[in-house]
């Protein structure tokens, strides 16, 4: 095999780059440069491709569906964690559920959604809250969707096993009662696994969803979209939230364009949708 050159060209990039663009509204900038270099020599490597010029044809060749799937699984981060920003779970537990856990007592239909759930921890986490407040969910129309782009995080998610310092910022009361340690792993019991769906879904492609949410939580994603993809994917948002539905989005984050008039604060990275006026 061919020695990979060290560097991508400009030209190169601005192709890889785009084509990322196109497929996942992620947007790459000249100073990730260096980062997807890094991201993509184990594709190289995997194909047996001695240089960037060739792998940028073969993205355009008969495996070229496949592998650009495989090139936003490289170049997307997953950093998660049980309970990260506490302060919106916080929110879901003592003024979000009591109205939804009424409503579904009622007979009535409940949803959120994990949009960006990587390995799983945001997910459980959401599940943990919900049967804490609300024991006997599973036995309601109350469930949980968690998505995300990457297919291999989507598998991790479901098997819902995890190591030991995952679990370092739980409580001993939710690790017993929430995980079973086999061999110094820690599985999520079904009475979790109850509430949730999980699936691979690309936040910038279509929607297969034909009714509403109540929450939705998209932390930490729209951080590398460019602004008319960042503003799209609000107004998507609030379209598929019901009245007064809620969005949890990430610390570094904050609602622009012109659906931010469709939601109001609620919190630190939390808002409402506003009730439309007649």
């Amino acid at each position: 095999m061919q020695q990979i050159v060290p560097r991508l060209s400009t030209d190169q990039f601005a192709r890889l780059a785009r084509i990322v663009y196109e497929d996942s509204g992620i947007f790459l900038a000249e100073s990730k440069h260096g980062l997807l270099t890094a991201r993509i020599n184990s594709r190289l490597r995997a194909l047996g491709l001695g240089d960037y010029a060739g792998y940028c044809e073969f993205l355009d060749g008969p495996g070229g569906a496949a592998e650009r799937r495989r090139l936003l699984v490289a170049i997307t981060t997953n950093v998660t964690a049980f309970f990260r920003e506490a302060h919106h779970f916080a929110l879901l537990a003592e003024t979000i559920l009591p109205p939804l856990i009424a409503r579904a007592k009622s007979g009535g239909r409940v949803r959120l959604w994990s949009s960006a759930c990587s390995s799983g921890e945001e997910a459980y986490s959401i599940a943990m809250i919900v049967l804490e407040r609300f024991p006997e969910a599973a036995r309601y129309d109350f469930r949980i969707l968690a998505t995300d782009i990457d297919p291999e995080m989507i598998a991790r998610a479901k098997q819902g096993e995890y190591d030991g310092p995952a679990l370092r910022g739980l409580s001993e009361n939710r690790r017993t009662k929430f995980f079973t340690e086999i061999g110094g792993r820690f599985h999520t019991r079904a009475v979790l696994k109850k509430l949730l769906c999980f699936g691979e879904l690309n936040l910038h492609g279509d929607w297969p969803f034909s009714r509403r949410f109540d929450v939705i939580f998209c932390r930490n994603v729209v951080i590398y979209f460019d602004i008319p993809t960042r503003q799209r994917l609000w107004k998507r948002f609030a379209e598929l939230l019901y009245p007064e539905g809620y969005l949890m989005i990430g610390h570094s984050e904050r609602i622009d364009g012109p659906a931010a008039a469709r939601f109001r604060s609620v919190g630190t990275t939390a808002y409402q949708v506003v009730p439309a006026t007649t």
